[in-house]
């Protein structure tokens, strides 16, 4: 019998994942930004405009996923990012 999986609870759980990686991502700049030094904050919020772009588009790949493969490859592609290799 074929292992079964719910695609809902995966795509939630990669979502987590994909949240969790933007945060840790953002906190170099937030504590720029909560300073609000000149010329540093602005680019700090350039970096991080970025950082939403990059997630904004994980996230709608992650939710026009119809297959586990699919998600699965966006999970491996966090985890990559949070340990990225030398």
């Amino acid at each position: 019998m074929p292992l079964q999986v719910n695609i809902n609870k995966a795509k939630e759980l990669v979502h987590d994942r994909r949240r969790q990686a933007r945060s840790t991502e953002f906190a170099p700049y937030d504590e720029i930004i909560a300073k609000q030094i000149p010329f540093e904050a602005e680019k700090a919020e350039a970096a991080r405009q970025a950082i939403r772009e990059k997630y904004a588009v994980m996230q709608q790949e992650i939710d026009d996923a119809d297959d586990v493969d699919v998600i699965d490859a966006k999970a491996m592609e966090l985890l990559k990012t949070r340990n990225p290799k030398p």
